[in-house]
C-alpha cells in the first residue's frame, strides 16, 4: 500500500465487515483508495446447514480490517451502520468526507439477505432454513440491496454534481437469474431492483464522468459453501467456479479504475 496525505481516490465499501467487501476494501486500499467501510453486525440463530464461520463472519466488526489497511500505509475508517435507516447513506458520506475526501467510488455490496420462498419447504436443497415470505422478509432486504443503495447512488450523484466532478464509480454486486431466485425470492427480486437503478445511474450519470456498472459473482466462499454446495457446481453447467472473495473483488478493482473508463451500463457474470 502507498502512505498518501491526499489519496487519489475515496472510496465507501458497504458490507464490508468480511468476504468479498472486505476483499474489496484491501485491494482498494493497495492502490492508495481510502476506504470507508461500513458494515452491520449481524446475529444469526444456529442453521445446520449453514457452517459456524459464516455465522460468525457476518456477526464480525470491521476494527481488524481496518488495523491491517493502516498497517500497511493505507487510509480506512470503519462505520457501522444499519442501512435500512433512510438517513444512513448521507451520514456515512458526511463522514467519509470529514475522515477522508470527496467520495469518487462507490461500493454497493451490503446486503439484507434472508432466504425466503413461496412453497411451505422450511429448508432449501442444501439443508438451509427457508421462511415464507411475509412483510418482514421483504423489508429486511428491500430496505438494503434496493432502497439503501438506490439512496447511496442519489447521494453520490448529488454531492458528485455539486463539487463539479469529473471522475466517478459506482459499483453494485447482484445475484439470482431471468426465472428470479428460487428459494431466495426476496433476495433475487431486490437485487433485480438494484440493477435497474445502477442501470438508469449509468444512464443520466455519463455526463458527469460516472461509470456504473453491476457484478454477478458465481457461487463466491465467504464462509457458507459447503462439500455439497461445491458438488453442486461441478454438477451444473451454468456454473463454473467456486469463487474467492479476492477473485470478486479484483474484478470490482478493475471497474473502480482509470482501466474501465469505458465500462458502464454492463452487469458483469462471472463463472
Amino acid at each position: 500500500m502507498t502512505d498518501l496525505a491526499q489519496p487519489s481516490h475515496v472510496a465507501i465499501v458497504t458490507g464490508a465487515n468480511h468476504g468479498i467487501g472486505a476483499a474489496v476494501a484491501r485491494r482498494l486500499a493497495r492502490r492508495g483508495v481510502a476506504v470507508l467501510v461500513t458494515y452491520l453486525r449481524v446475529h444469526d440463530a444456529p442453521d445446520p446447514g449453514v457452517p459456524e464461520a459464516y455465522r460468525h463472519n457476518r456477526a464480525a466488526g470491521a476494527d481488524d480490517l481496518v488495523r491491517e489497511i493502516n498497517s500497511l500505509g493505507g487510509r480506512a475508517v470503519a462505520v457501522e451502520a444499519d442501512l435500512s435507516d433512510r438517513d444512513a447513506p448521507g451520514r456515512l458520506f458526511e463522514t467519509a468526507e470529514q475522515e477522508l475526501g470527496p467520495v469518487d467510488i462507490l461500493v454497493n455490496n451490503a446486503t439484507g439477505w434472508v432466504q425466503d420462498t413461496f412453497t411451505p419447504a422450511e429448508q432449501d436443497a442444501f439443508g438451509r432454513a427457508l421462511r415464507p415470505v411475509t412483510h418482514e422478509s421483504f423489508e429486511r432486504q428491500f430496505a438494503v440491496d434496493a432502497m439503501a443503495a438506490a439512496l447511496l447512488i442519489a447521494e453520490f450523484a448529488r454531492r458528485h454534481i455539486e463539487r463539479h466532478g469529473t471522475w466517478g464509480r459506482i459499483i453494485g454486486l447482484t445475484s439470482g437469474g431471468a426465472q428470479g431466485f428460487p428459494s431466495e425470492v426476496s433476495y433475487g427480486a431486490a437485487k433485480a431492483a438494484q440493477e435497474n437503478y445502477t442501470m438508469s445511474a449509468s444512464v443520466e450519470l455519463a455526463d458527469y464522468g460516472v461509470t456504473a456498472n453491476m457484478v454477478h459473482p458465481p457461487v463466491t466462499d465467504t464462509g457458507w459453501v459447503t462439500d455439497e454446495v461445491r458438488e453442486a457446481v461441478r454438477s451444473r453447467t451454468d456454473l463454473v467456479h467456486v469463487a474467492t472473495p479476492d477473485q470478486v473483488a479484483e474484478v470490482i478493482d478493475f471497474l473502480a479504475s482509470d482501466a474501465a473508463e469505458l465500462v458502464t451500463g454492463n452487469i458483469l457474470r462471472l463463472r
